[in-house]
């Protein structure tokens, strides 16, 4: 190879440097030495691959992978699969990479009708138009549009009507025997105790005259054995013994000290008592009240079931208990949990005129107003002051219609009242209070589960659900057990506003143990559980449009420019959202009060209603006891005179028209 390449450079110059030179004699020159360098290539080439040494295992190791190839090649018959396929495939047809055509891209179909749903509407799934009909059924059902509003106030005044004339009609419009609302300036330290539900309260608060006031507390839950205890003395020695509690802790000063109590004659009241508390006993059950401090229980309501009590004195059960335990505490008055609502605002609230309604939107409801006194026709027991003209009425509106005239009746209220302890009554109460809405919605979410034509609380597959993982609902969930979905979770629906509802659907889980619920799922129950909320504030305005129709304040000119004070208290209107909107937008389309008279009403929170507001009737009770001879003292006088007679007769020296004791003017008349 050198030679060569020398050999050829030597000739390139030698032509290059004779010009002239016969080039047919330089170009043979050139093919003798290139044959020449020929057969040393070759030469060459074996030197390096000896051929010889080639042995038949050595092919087949070389077949062997190429063969293997062409095989995967023609079964596989997609050149993709070797990496270097885009470098073959030109060359050799039967490696031409296959394709599948694109796949036609269908959308998915869209709920073109989601009003139900507040949030933004999902893309929806094949099923889901069947979950979107299905909750519009049942939203539906909960519909009481403004015709139905309507209808239940006229129905209203009509009761209300009836209940003023006689005992034994669904509303038993109770005398109360107060006869007036505070007006923020008066004073003192009173002890209130609350049984109102499932909690027993007691507090002691301290008037201070300028419409505020200083409130201790402690509260307790009632235990469910309580609730429906074999003897009524049984639920009101716990409540004793809660009083005792809490005198023990706030107020040691008083409870070390027994009552005393002495004979001071030269005192208006003909006596004193020390260390004593004036108690309001807020009650908010139905009784038939004979007295300020004394009422007969009509029935129980709100789960409570104890049969022995009924017909009895409940103010005499809780004294009896009282005394048992030596407690320095006398309950000078009963009160209703709505007339304690009423005072409480009436304390409380800005402007001249008082408060006019106080109503219950909790566990319960029921209201008590103002009536005028000549409007009560039937017979009122007991003394009361007759000089204001006025009595406070306790509604009981927690029986509106039991005829089921004018409320809605849909399967799951029917549902809910077969299965209560109370079946046929308080129909007004079991479509409105916050222990009944739960189980209301429980109800329907149990009916659209049976429905197995939809996806509801439950997938195919993950990818039916936004959160790709597949929807369960856990066997123990108390979807599955009466009472077992607590309306706080309504609230968290109806607050719950964004896209994805995702607290909505943490509470799902963690409260009702509905794993993994889809966003569809979230609006389904969302929609159903505000449809059923907006029924009970829809209701709860035509509570309130009657009664203040009943006052006739919207047209009287004492109070032209003065706003209509209702005050209102319980879980629902302080914690779900909009109720009070809903009852605003239904009282603007009541007839008699629509958007001028709707515009006059202020619904305003009672602070404290049962407490303070007992606390209130307490000290209404100490003034009555003031300015008239209780039967405590009535009984301590002739007890007195007894013992003075039996002395006189066994000492006939000392003269009888010589008293050893001065009663006060009127009261022997009052003894004989």
């Amino acid at each position: 190879m050198v030679r060569f390449s020398a050999f050829s450079k030597a000739a390139s110059w030698r032509a290059i440097d004779d010009p002239i030179a016969n080039s047919d004699d330089a170009n043979h020159r050139i093919q003798e030495d290139q044959s020449e360098a020929q057969p040393m290539r070759r030469r060459s080439l074996c030197s390096v691959f000896d051929f010889s040494t080639i042995k038949p295992v050595h092919l087949c190791w070389a077949i062997f992978p190429v063969l293997i190839l062409l095989l995967q090649l023609l079964l596989l018959h997609d050149a993709r699969l070797l990496h270097f396929s885009h470098i073959i495939a030109p060359s050799f047809p039967l490696l031409r990479p296959s394709y599948s055509p694109l796949a036609q891209l269908i959308p998915e179909p869209v709920c073109n009708n989601p009003q139900v749903f507040p949030t933004t509407a999902p893309v929806s799934k094949p099923l889901t138009m069947g979950l979107t009909s299905e909750t519009n059924r049942v939203v539906h059902a909960f519909d009481y549009n403004d015709a139905d509003v309507n209808n239940a106030v006229r129905e209203f005044l009509d009761q209300m009507e009836l209940g003023l004339q006689k005992d034994g009609t669904s509303l038993s419009q109770i005398p109360t025997y107060v006869t007036g609302v505070p007006n923020g300036t008066e004073k003192g330290l009173y002890l209130a105790v609350d049984l109102g539900g499932t909690n027993f309260r007691v507090c002691s608060i301290q008037l201070n005259g300028d419409t505020t006031f200083n409130l201790t507390y402690s509260k307790v839950a009632i235990p469910k054995e309580l609730m429906t205890a074999k003897a009524a003395q049984q639920l009101f020695a716990f409540l004793a013994k809660q009083i005792e509690i809490f005198l023990r802790t706030h107020h040691s000063q008083h409870f070390s000290h027994r009552t005393r109590r002495r004979f001071t004659f030269s005192s208006p009241e003909g006596f004193k008592d020390e260390e004593i508390f004036r108690l309001g006993f807020t009650f908010s059950f139905p009784v038939q009240q004979v007295g300020i401090n004394k009422g007969i229980l009509i029935r129980w309501t709100k789960g409570f079931d104890i049969p022995d009590a009924v017909g009895k004195d409940v103010c005499e059960l809780l004294q009896n208990e009282i005394d048992k335990l030596g407690l320095p505490v006398k309950v000078a008055a009963l009160v209703n949990d709505t007339v304690g609502t009423l005072m409480a605002r009436s304390y409380t609230s800005p402007g001249k005129k008082g408060t006019v309604l106080g109503a219950i939107f909790g566990t319960g409801t029921n209201g008590a107003y103002i009536e005028k006194l000549a409007n009560v026709k039937k017979p009122v027991q007991g003394e009361f002051d007759k000089s204001t003209g006025d009595m406070v009425i306790n509604t009981e509106w927690g029986s509106f219609d039991n005829q089921l005239n004018v409320l809605p009746k849909t399967p799951y209220d029917h549902k809910l009242d077969a299965d209560s302890n109370n079946p046929g009554i308080q129909m007004f109460e079991k479509r409105v209070s916050g222990m009944f809405l739960g189980e209301i919605l429980r109800l329907s979410i149990i009916d659209m589960l049976k429905n197995e034509n939809i996806q509801f609380f439950k997938d195919e597959n993950s990818s039916k659900n936004d959160w790709q993982s597949t929807t369960t609902v856990a066997e123990t969930s108390g979807i599955f057990r009466q009472w077992g979905v607590d309306t706080a979770i309504m609230s968290v629906a109806a607050a719950d506003n964004t896209p994805d509802l995702g607290t909505l659907r943490q509470a799902l889980e963690d409260q009702l143990l509905v794993y993994s619920p889809s966003l569809e799922d979230a609006q389904a129950f969302k929609a159903v559980s505000e449809a059923i909320g907006r029924r009970a504030a829809r209701l709860s305005a035509v509570a309130i449009a009657a009664i203040v129709l009943q006052t006739g304040k919207l047209t009287d000119p004492e109070w032209e420019g003065e706003p209509i004070d209702i005050g209102v208290d319980g879980s629902l209107v302080e914690h779900y959202p909009y109720f009070r909107d809903m009852i605003y937008e239904a009282l603007r389309a009541i007839d008699g009060i629509g958007e001028a008279g709707a515009d006059k009403i202020r619904i305003g929170i009672a602070k404290d209603g049962s407490g303070v507001g007992a606390a209130l009737i307490a000290l209404v009770a100490t003034g009555m006891e003031k300015s008239q001879p209780t039967p405590e003292f009535m009984d301590q006088v002739r007890s007195t005179l007894n013992v003075e007679a039996a002395v006189i007769s066994a000492n006939p020296a000392i003269p009888i028209d010589t008293p050893s004791t001065t009663v006060p003017a009127g009261i022997e008349a009052a003894v004989y």
